[in-house]
């Protein structure tokens, strides 16, 4: 196996999905058919999931006792443990903590990982490979679909045995990675304070307005496809293998395709999709429609890319880490409200879930169109707020 930066990149991302999806993918057969969870407990689950994510700002303060890559690795093993020991919890209270746990090890993984492939990829070829690394994923999922199958449809499995295999076959690939890559430099110093640029305004209301919608998306729409259309655990597998095997076949060339129209149009084509798959979800009736929405849903999130990209193209260099860690808790601070209240509304109204999703769509297409054709740094927007630009460095304190 080739040793570089980018490989250690996409074996680490190739760990994160193949034990994500399994959790993820199991997660509410999981709690309905073992703790009887409702839209509001479900709810109140991914609202303390996204905890970790709204706090991934600490990490830049983690990153002044150990390198970036030890960090990546260090997280990676606590999602797989945090996945090993779910099965052994199937109540309410032991979910919720397992839960956390797994979530600690994705969210700072996910905070990092994106830090230093901003570092470690050059802006020409960033939306190739992020394209690659998105196939990347969709294999470790099909991988871990494939393992779903084989352990709880063919050999007839219980819960606790997936859940510890997987979590398990993660952690033994994460100590190979770390014994078999050397440590890599990362170019130019990072900043180790929590940075708040002006001139990244609309990157953060973009991504804002991204965890809103993500959390409608991986909540709700997963969980109706169960308590609405009644999909068993091998038909939410099929659901999921389709998903990741469309990515996995058209993801390096959504990649490539953002690098020819640039992100304003890339973003534009997925806001504006988004907003009728969302006003479908309230109305579809047909669990293959549903089905059908739910796949073409997670396509279109593959146009993300064009969102990192777009801050690679007008951030300072040294910025990257610092704002990946800020970025991804202003990521998170929605994702941390919206799933227990919506939780709540799906109880009386369903459909109302998915219109706030649709709105929040219309939201982001109206900042994409912000985006300048070509951005670069100095050219961050095509119109801006009337008062001077200023940078606010925090380090415990506005300085």
């Amino acid at each position: 196996m080739h040793k570089s930066p980018q490989m250690l990149l996409l074996w680490m991302t190739f760990i994160m999905s193949l034990v994500f999806s399994v959790w993820q993918a199991l997660l509410n057969n999981f709690v309905i058919e073992q703790a009887q969870f409702s839209g509001a407990e479900i709810g109140i689950l991914q609202s303390l999931r996204e905890v970790p994510g709204f706090l991934a700002f600490t990490a830049i303060f983690i990153l002044l006792l150990i390198r970036e890559q030890t960090f990546a690795i260090l997280a990676l093993a606590v999602l797989c443990i945090g996945v090993a020991v779910t099965g052994f919890f199937p109540e309410v209270l032991g979910l919720y903590l397992t839960t956390i746990l797994m979530s600690i090890g994705f969210h700072y993984f996910e905070t990092v990982n994106q830090s230093l492939t901003l570092q470690w990829v050059d802006k020409q070829d960033a939306p190739g490979f992020l394209g690659k690394a998105l196939a990347w994923r969709s294999a470790a999922a099909l991988s871990g679909y494939a393992s779903i199958w084989l352990i709880m449809t063919w050999l007839k499995l219980d819960y606790v045995w997936m859940y510890g295999l997987i979590g398990s076959l993660g952690l033994l690939m994460v100590l190979t990675i770390t014994f078999y890559f050397p440590k890599y430099n990362v170019g130019e110093v990072q900043h180790k304070k929590i940075i708040l640029r002006k001139k990244y305004w609309l990157y953060y209301l973009l991504t804002f307005f991204s965890g809103a919608r993500r959390q409608i998306f991986m909540v709700f729409a997963g969980f109706m496809m169960v308590e609405k259309f009644a999909y068993s655990v091998s038909e939410i597998t099929a659901l999921f293998l389709i998903n990741y095997v469309v990515n996995l076949l058209f993801a390096p060339a959504i990649g490539r395709f953002i690098g020819r129209i640039g992100e304003q149009r890339a973003l534009t084509i997925e806001y504006i999709g988004l907003i009728f798959i969302f006003i479908s979800y309230a109305y579809v009736e047909q669990a293959e429609w549903a089905a059908v929405l739910y796949v073409t849903d997670h396509l279109l999130f593959a146009m993300a890319i064009a969102l990192k990209t777009y801050f690679q193209k007008i951030a300072d260099s040294k910025d990257i880490a610092a704002s990946m860690s800020v970025s991804f808790t202003i990521n998170h601070i929605a994702a941390v409200i919206i799933p227990a209240l919506l939780g709540l509304l799906w109880l009386y109204s369903p459909q109302g879930v998915f219109y706030i999703g649709a709105g929040f769509a219309v939201c982001s297409l109206v900042l994409a169109r912000n985006i300048p054709v070509s951005p670069a740094q100095g050219n961050e927007v095509n119109w801006n707020w009337p008062a001077k630009k200023r940078v606010l460095l925090l380090d415990n304190k506005i300085d």
